[in-house]
């Protein structure tokens, strides 16, 4: 192997899924001391469900944690006139599976976590690790402080710490995120609840109106969880929300029945039937926070961005996860690479690899994302009809769309890495 004796010390901020792939993979390679901080004094997930499709079976199966997540299939998605209920288009969910049998589901997020948590060793994680401050401490490495008092020093600082993150504000002071006018209110609720609501349940739908949508969804598996103990997703999205001056990013925090309920009133009796069955302090409030594009993903050459830490993006393609679990396999694929050539400055050379494939592949979704913003602003001041906003909107998220978007449902992030070896030994002949 490499010229290193001595082990190099990895910090990862954030247990999320990014913070999670980052751990298996780093803990995989000997040279290193990986440490995962934590903020949750235990394992944690907000949110309902989650979309998991190729891409992420394609990282999933890297991580060797693909077996333990299992879920709702996406196979009969209905795209529906949230007002009438009409079916507007029936067909496989985009991303769904020519190439994977297992194609394209919908699970619980703990599941996924589960999954993930089981093929971290002992000990990598400490919990109850809310990062207050990183700071350059030159050739010793970066020092992190703790709420809880504590620090540590580490060669190689990786920032899993989402939307919010510290590591991303401390890099980049001047970058900022803001709301986008998007709030979205979660639940889970047992299925057999909304059995008796007509064409609900049976498969995954989307109810859209002009100013929202309605998306329900099963998330779990009936070949492994019997109908009486599975759960549905309700997740339910208004477009305008006013900003609330002074406020910090929600995310997760209780919301009543009444201020759900009074956001949907002109849906399908079928939705406002599904909305108006939820329990009372059962749904959890999630402002949409984004920021610009990332024109570096790396600082102090010793400090990584991974996941939604380094793109906040205002739409992330249903992906999310997806995309952090890609950049923490990849990471440690690049500095394995690094250590076997005998770099004399490995978390640097490792850190310059890693910019080179992802940051691309980032500024592509915001440049994207940014022409449907621009097209659908436009589309708004043109009064274009429902039926055409809603055809443009499929259009965006490539629904209907054959290979619209392969570059992101169909990546294959090992072949990434690999395509990425095949292209330095061509270079260097």
């Amino acid at each position: 192997m490499g010229s290193y004796q001595a082990t190099i010390n990895v910090a990862i901020i954030g247990g999320g899924p990014a913070g999670l792939a980052a751990a298996i993979s780093l803990s995989k390679l000997p040279f290193l001391s990986t440490v995962l901080y934590e903020r949750n004094s235990e394992p944690q997930e907000v949110g309902a469900g989650i979309s998991l499709s190729y891409n992420a079976w394609k990282v999933l199966d890297l991580l060797g944690a693909a077996d333990g997540v299992k879920g709702f299939s996406k196979a009969d998605t209905r795209q529906r006139n949230g007002y009438t209920g009409e079916v507007i288009l029936l067909q496989p969910h985009p991303e769904n599976g020519d190439l994977d049998p297992r194609g394209a589901i919908r699970a619980r997020r703990t599941r996924l976590q589960s999954g993930l948590l089981e093929k971290v060793p002992d000990g990598v994680i400490k919990y109850g690790k809310k990062l207050v401050s990183a700071q350059n401490a030159g050739s010793e490495g970066v020092r992190l402080s703790f709420e809880d008092g504590t620090e540590a020093l580490a060669d190689l600082v990786i920032g899993a710490d989402g939307i919010r993150s510290v590591i991303r504000k401390t890099l980049y002071p001047d970058h900022t995120i803001h709301f986008t006018g998007n709030t979205v209110w979660r639940t889970l609720v047992p299925r057999s609840s909304l059995s008796h609501i007509p064409d609900v349940t049976n498969g995954t739908s989307w109810w859209y109106v002009k100013g929202g949508h309605a998306y329900l969804s099963g998330v779990d598996d009936s070949s492994e969880i019997p109908l009486e103990k599975q759960l549905f997703e309700l997740s339910v999205r208004s477009y305008h929300e006013p900003d609330i001056p002074g406020r910090t990013v929600s995310w997760g925090i209780p919301a009543t029945n009444e201020r759900v309920q009074a956001r949907f009133v002109k849906y399908d009796q079928r939705v406002r039937d599904a909305i108006a069955a939820v329990p009372e302090g059962a749904w959890k409030e999630f402002a949409n926070y984004a920021g610009p594009g990332p024109e570096e993903i790396t600082g102090w050459n010793k400090v990584v961005l991974i996941g939604d830490a380094s793109h906040p993006l205002h739409g992330a393609f249903g992906s999310g996860a997806t995309f952090g679990m890609e950049d923490g396999w990849l990471l440690a694929q690049a500095l394995e690479h690094e250590y076997s050539l005998g770099s004399e400055t490995l978390v640097e050379d490792t850190l310059q690899a890693f910019e080179e494939i992802r940051l691309p592949y980032y500024k592509r979704m915001y440049r994207y994302l940014d022409a449907q913003s621009a097209s659908a602003k436009k589309a708004e001041e043109e009064e274009k009809t429902f039926e055409e906003l809603l055809e443009l909107r499929f259009k965006s998220f490539g629904i209907g769309q054959k290979d619209n978007l392969n570059w992101i449902y169909k990546h294959d992030i090992g072949k990434v890495w690999s395509d990425y070896l095949k292209g330095i030994k061509e270079f260097h002949g």
